[in-house]
């Protein structure tokens, strides 16, 4: 069992709140990621879960026991941190067992147990390094085997890849979305990269300004963002944002205003989004200016000037489509369907 139930949960260093109220539930088995911009108070969420940060108000439920004064030892937690922390004088299968050694476990027993974890992680041929000896993913994958000798009841990550390169991240997403699945315990994973959290987690947690903005699966999050501030946080370029057009707007500005549905979204809509992939260079369409087009290689992304708006546009386009010419006149389209509505204060529109 691994549930995790964060009630009214409060954080504070003197009188600056940091954490606000809290309530999450995590449920048994899943795999919830924490993502926000830094200082967003999800690391210090994690922490007060683990037990190395103090509660200063609401509840914390480990499988239905308060958790709030118990001993880091005792909650069922094993973290694992953005810097590995292996002891440079100690083996691999030293540093994997001295959790177990310190808690009184037989010599037989421990070896059993790295040996067994060490397999899971394809690191047996590691046993007897030193951490010196070790690539950056290596001794991420000892942090881990560490963490899973104590076999507890849940996981706890804290941006654990973000000292690895592109190439190792990649990796080490598929590792840990294969160790969920093979291990079946709870994981909590802070980070700050939104591919991580879109690629890994069963459930995401937005966190802003100690708040969670909004709470659902990769494809809730991203269809159907609660705000304005979670609609530009997920996706990669960030969604467009066009707002209502005055009276004394572009003609430009209006029509595309028109073409995003604007006027059908009634008065309560006050800013459109639109995401780069729901918008195309089309034969006919509201005007626009190329200022700049990148060629990615996968995808041609292209930047766009549209009279009378304030900054750019940027559309999202197939890497085979041939790239405009910046400075040239080119004519946008949009899919309208997939248009999201905000009000004034930022909320999505049903």
């Amino acid at each position: 069992m691994g549930q995790v139930s964060l009630q009214g949960l409060c954080k504070r260093y003197g009188e600056t709140e940091v954490i606000r109220g809290l309530d999450l539930e995590v449920r048994d088995g899943e795999f919830m990621v924490f993502v926000g911009p830094s200082g967003c108070g999800k690391s210090t969420t994690l922490r007060m879960i683990a037990g190395l940060e103090e509660i200063t108000g609401g509840e914390l439920r480990i499988d239905g026991q308060r958790a709030n004064e118990l001993h880091p030892a005792e909650r069922g937690a094993a973290m694992v941190f953005q810097s590995y922390a292996l002891y440079p004088h100690m083996t691999v299968a030293e540093n994997m067992g001295f959790a177990l050694k310190m808690a009184g476990v037989g010599k037989a027993a421990r070896a059993e147990q790295v040996g067994r974890t060490a397999e899971i992680l394809r690191i047996t041929e590691l046993l007897d390094r030193y951490p010196k000896a070790l690539s950056g993913g290596q001794r991420q994958r000892v942090a881990i085997g560490r963490a899973i000798v104590r076999k507890p009841k849940v996981f706890l990550f804290d941006e654990p890849l973000s000292n690895l390169d592109a190439a190792l991240r990649v990796d080490m997403r598929i590792e840990l979305t294969r160790l969920h699945q093979q291990l079946g315990t709870t994981m909590i994973y802070v980070t700050h990269d939104q591919v991580e959290a879109m690629t890994m987690g069963d459930r995401i947690a937005v966190f802003n300004q100690g708040r969670i903005e909004q709470l659902g699966t990769p494809s809730e999050l991203y269809q159907r963002p609660a705000n304005e501030f979670v609609a530009s946080f997920l996706g990669a370029p960030r969604i467009n944002f066009v707002a209502r057009p005055a009276a004394t707007a572009s003609e430009a500005h209006g029509q595309l205003w028109g073409q995003l549905g604007g006027d059908a979204m009634g008065a309560a809509a006050q800013r459109i989004g639109i995401r780069p992939e729901h918008l195309q260079l089309a034969a006919a369409g509201v005007p626009a200016t190329v200022v700049l087009a990148e060629y990615l290689g996968d995808v041609l992304l292209v930047h766009l000037r549209v009279e009378g708006l304030e900054g750019l546009l940027t559309a999202k386009l197939p890497a085979d489509q041939t790239s405009p010419q910046n400075g040239a006149s080119v004519a946008l389209k949009v899919d309208a369907s997939r248009a999201l509505g905000f009000d004034a204060a930022g909320f999505g529109l049903p």
